[in-house]
């Protein structure tokens, strides 16, 4: 099949999110679709609210979608809306993929993968086990991340405003997981994480020599947090890496096959300085 074409066979698969113009993803996985030639398209959602969302769900349970990526604010929707759950979605009770099957609706979270991915990458020399590392926000990627970090051993420790919800996700994730407030959390952590969607206000001073910073914005992608940890000295792990590290993942569920070989760095990068 000639790269690029869609015909009335074509599957559909996508991302829901509000906002979401922003999102990187369907330029990761258009361009997989159109690198192995495959008969698709993946398309930006936006529903205004949670009642947008079900209703998207529903098309998805009709058959009009093979399925779907999702993003803030939905992702808890999300799960509370799936027939069935893998273990990783149930951990967090939060999905960032659903699938579409004989009308049932399929939740799985890939973004517990992507962080490690991430960190695999970018901090290569970093080991979490047995370690304490500070989660900044609770909302539906920090609660995957705190459950890939409790899955590699390591101690979390829950900065975020509101403590209802933070307390909320240390009960679910159980005795490894806490709540801190202040910068107190910083003391002898190996790793900080920002899965907030606005800059953190976090003393990066208190950090160990060894420590790695990690930020899931991408856009910036060098952000003011990652700057300040590198005027530190300490090893930084960008938003980009998280992303690229969930979105096989992802690709393989909504379009059952592995994508084909590309440099998502390379074309991302591109992407974004295009558009600074």
């Amino acid at each position: 099949m000639r790269a690029g074409r869609i015909t009335g066979a074509a599957v559909t698969g996508g991302i829901a999110g509000n906002p979401v113009a922003h999102s990187l993803s369907p330029i990761i996985h258009n361009a997989w679709l159109e690198a192995g030639g495959i008969d698709a398209a993946y398309l930006p959602f936006a529903p205004r609210d949670a009642a947008g969302f079900e209703a998207l769900v529903a098309a998805g349970r009709a058959g009009m979608l093979a399925g779907l990526n999702v993003t803030a604010p939905f992702k808890e929707q999300a799960f509370a809306l799936a027939d069935q759950a893998t273990a990783a979605a149930r951990l967090t009770r939060s999905a960032n993929i659903l699938r579409f099957v004989e009308g049932q609706v399929l939740a799985d979270s890939s973004d517990g993968i992507g962080l490690m991915r991430g960190l695999a990458e970018q901090a290569p020399g970093l080991d979490v086990a047995g370690r304490p590392v500070v989660l900044l926000g609770a909302g539906g990627a920090a609660r995957a991340g705190a459950g890939a970090l409790v899955e590699a051993g390591a101690e979390v420790r829950i900065v975020n405003r509101s403590p209802d919800r933070a307390e909320a996700l240390a009960a679910d994730l159980g005795p490894s997981v806490r709540v801190m407030s202040g910068q107190a959390a910083a003391d002898g952590a190996a790793l900080v994480v920002n899965a907030l969607s606005v800059p953190p206000d976090f003393d990066l001073t208190r950090l160990p020599a060894e420590a790695a910073v990690m930020d899931m914005t991408y856009k910036p992608l060098d952000t003011a947090f990652l700057k300040a940890a590198r005027a530190r000295g300490l090893a930084t792990v960008d938003g980009l890496s998280m992303l690229i590290g969930q979105a096989a993942p992802s690709f393989e569920a909504i379009f059952g096959r592995a994508p084909p070989p590309l440099d998502l760095r390379a074309l991302l990068t591109a992407h974004l300085e295009a558009r600074a």
